[in-house]
């Protein structure tokens, strides 16, 4: 498979503090990764460190290289809105717009320049089916988004990021406010998506990350201690600290 995004010697400070100490990670065109560790440990800060996020908090500086199509997204010259548009991104609480479900969907290829309706009908309509919520609100789209379940208000922030054709994926723990049902929507809606994108998740849940990512990496103290594949990291890891945090004795 082809690394579609890779980091070098990645370091993230807030103020004085170094959040993320020197991180090389490289990410594969249809693939989903999943980062674990304990909280505070970094994996958060470094996802987000991925299209840029962390430059809308007050003291927080980055080193390194991330390196997305051959180009370095820390260059000065980076488009953010260009970088947010290949690189879409997913909180852990659902943030839908107060608008309708169709205009939450619309508002992206809106902002880039799309006007025709036709279009704009066709994307709500297959972002919607790629997040596995057409069924469940098609004949309801110009209700407010604020009106759908928990679980569905999440797919429709997978599918709004879906809207402008990211190439890769931010998830930051998008299921844990969410229950049993929903969270396995969400999971086979990764599955399902794995097949398009590139995907990288958060997620403290350990049975998560071993049901749906096929490499994992182990964070602590904002360091990598391991990277390998899923399997791997939970049935042999080559680290005793990744083999302690998989089975419970910390974090």
């Amino acid at each position: 498979m082809t690394d579609i995004l890779r980091t070098e010697d990645l370091k993230i400070y807030y103020g004085q503090n170094e959040a993320v100490k020197g991180v090389d990670l490289s990410f594969s065109e249809s693939s989903v990764t999943a980062l674990i560790g304990p909280s505070g440990c970094g994996k958060s800060t470094f996802l987000r460190a991925l299209n840029r996020m962390n430059d809308e908090i007050p003291g927080s500086r980055m080193t390194g290289n991330i390196w997305i199509d051959g180009r370095n997204i820390n260059a000065p010259e980076t488009d953010v809105t260009v970088l947010r548009q290949k690189i879409g991104m997913v909180w852990q609480r659902p943030n839908p717009f107060y608008k309708s479900i169709y205009a939450n969907i619309a508002f992206g290829p809106r902002y880039h320049g799309i006007r025709n309706k036709a279009q704009l009908d066709e994307i709500v309509e297959d972002s919607l089916r790629k997040a596995a919520l057409w069924d469940e609100v098609k004949d309801r789209l110009h209700s407010s988004a604020l009106s759908l379940s928990g679980g569905q208000q999440q797919r429709l922030c997978i599918a709004r990021a879906l809207s402008v054709q990211p190439k890769i994926l931010l998830l930051d723990e998008p299921a844990s406010a969410l229950d049993p049902v929903s969270t396995s929507k969400i999971e086979e809606t990764i599955l399902q998506l794995k097949e398009q994108l590139c995907i990288v998740i958060v997620t403290h849940n350990m049975q998560q990350a071993a049901r749906i990512s096929g490499h994992t990496a182990y964070f602590y103290m904002g360091k990598l201690i391991e990277y390998d594949e899923t399997e791997k990291i939970f049935t042999n890891p080559s680290e005793p600290m990744t083999q302690e945090y998989i089975s419970g004795r910390f974090g």
